[in-house]
C-alpha cells in the first residue's frame, strides 16, 4: 500500500470514528432529557440505566451509520478539494479510479464490521434496548401501541396478549382460542402468564376456560393453573421486537417456523432480515456518491457540499422508511422493497461518478 492509500485511508477512518464519538452523546443527551422524568418516577437502578446506554449507543451507532459514514467523507474530502489535494494527486498521473481504491478499502472495512456487528451484537443490544423501554417505559403511549401481539400458533389456534415482560417473562391479559374451521371451540383466558423456567411451565392467575358445546357451554374456573403450551416464549413479544432481538442464525430458524405456521406477519421479519445484508452494501453506494459529490472544488466551499450530502443522505431515509412500511404493510415483496433504495442510489452513484471523472 502506497503512502497516499494510507493517508486517505487514515483520513476515511478516522473521521468516520469521530462522526461517529460527535453524534452518538448528542443522541444520548436528547434521550435522556426525553425519558428522565420516567426513569427518576421508576426509580431505575443506576446499573439499568448504565447498561440500556450502552445498548443504546450500539442500536444507536448501527441504526444511522451510512449516514454518519456519508456525511464524514463529504467532510474530509471537501477539504482535500479544497486544499487542492486531490489536484496534486490526479496531477502525478494517478487515475480517478486508482484514486478510490483507499474509499472502497475503507467501505470494506466498516462494511464488514456493520455486517459483524448486525449479525451477532446488534441484535443483543436491541434486546436490551427494548426490554429497558418495555419494563421502565411501558406507560409511554408509543410502548402501549406496540405491545399487544396477536398471532396464530398453529392451524387452528390464536393467541393474544397485551404487554409482555421480558424480565419476568409474564404476560398479561393472555388469551388462547382453538376453532374448527370457522368455529370457536375453546377459549382460555387469563389475566397474567407466567413462564416457569425450571420445569418450562406457564402458570396462569386468575384462570377461566371456556368450552364451546351445542347444548351449552362448559366453564372451568381457577384462581391459578400450571400447564405446558406447544407454543414458544418467543410468541408471546411484539413482532418487530422479537425480529431485532435474534442473531442471524436465530433469525432465520425463526422465520422458518413462522413460514410453516403460515404467519401473515412473515412480511417483518423477511425485512429486518434483508436489511442486515442491504445495510452493509450501502456504505459502498454512499461512499461513491459522497466522493464524486465532494471531490470538486467548489465556490461555496465545503458548505455547499455538506448541504448536498445532507438532501441526498435524507431522500436515502425517506425511500428506506418508505418500502420498509410498505412492503411490511402491502404485497410488495420485502427484498425488492430493502433492496429497491440501494438500487436506485447505486445507479445515481454510477452517473455522479462518471461525471466526477470528466
Amino acid at each position: 500500500m502506497k503512502i497516499i492509500d494510507k493517508y486517505l485511508l487514515k483520513r476515511y477512518i478516522f473521521t468516520f470514528v469521530v462522526m461517529l464519538l460527535l453524534f452518538i452523546p448528542i443522541g444520548i443527551v436528547i434521550d435522556v432529557a426525553e425519558k428522565i422524568n420516567k426513569i427518576l418516577e421508576s426509580k431505575v437502578p443506576f446499573s439499568a440505566v448504565a447498561l440500556y446506554y450502552l445498548d443504546f449507543t450500539i442500536y444507536f451507532a448501527n441504526l444511522l451509520f451510512p449516514i454518519f459514514l456519508f456525511l464524514s467523507v463529504i467532510w474530509f474530502t471537501s477539504k482535500l478539494a479544497n486544499n487542492t489535494e486531490i489536484i496534486a494527486i490526479l496531477s502525478s498521473g494517478i487515475s480517478f479510479s486508482r484514486f478510490l481504491r483507499p474509499y472502497f478499502i475503507g467501505a470494506t472495512l466498516v462494511s464488514l464490521f456493520a455486517l459483524i456487528m448486525g449479525f451477532f451484537l446488534v441484535p443483543k443490544a436491541s434486546k436490551g434496548f427494548n426490554d429497558f423501554r418495555y419494563t421502565y417505559l411501558k406507560n409511554n403511549q408509543e410502548i402501549r401501541e406496540n405491545s399487544n401481539v396477536f398471532r396464530q400458533i398453529s392451524d387452528d389456534e390464536f393467541i393474544y396478549v397485551s404487554n409482555f415482560n421480558s424480565y419476568s417473562k409474564t404476560a398479561f391479559n393472555f388469551t388462547l382460542e382453538k376453532f374448527d374451521k370457522e368455529r370457536l371451540v375453546s377459549k382460555i383466558t387469563a389475566n397474567r402468564l407466567k413462564w416457569n423456567e425450571k420445569d418450562s411451565t406457564y402458570s396462569m392467575f386468575n384462570y377461566q376456560k371456556r368450552k364451546v358445546g351445542i347444548l351449552g357451554d362448559v366453564i372451568e374456573r381457577s384462581e391459578r393453573k400450571d400447564t405446558v403450551f406447544t407454543f414458544d416464549l418467543e410468541d408471546l413479544t411484539p413482532v418487530i421486537y422479537i425480529a431485532e432481538t435474534l442473531t442471524l442464525p436465530e433469525l432465520n430458524r425463526f422465520i422458518d417456523k413462522e413460514r410453516e405456521r403460515g404467519n401473515s406477519n412473515i412480511n417483518t421479519y423477511l425485512v429486518v432480515l434483508y436489511k442486515k445484508y442491504s445495510l452493509p452494501v450501502t456504505a459502498f453506494i454512499l461512499t461513491i456518491i459522497a466522493v464524486a459529490v465532494s471531490s470538486m472544488k467548489r465556490r461555496g466551499g465545503m458548505g455547499v457540499n455538506l448541504a448536498i450530502g445532507i438532501v441526498l443522505a435524507f431522500t436515502y431515509i425517506f425511500f428506506d422508511k418508505i418500502f420498509g412500511t410498505m412492503a411490511e404493510k402491502s404485497s410488495i415483496p420485502p427484498l425488492i422493497a430493502v433492496w429497491f433504495p440501494n438500487v436506485v442510489f447505486g445507479i445515481l452513484a454510477i452517473y455522479l461518478l462518471r461525471n466526477a471523472k470528466r
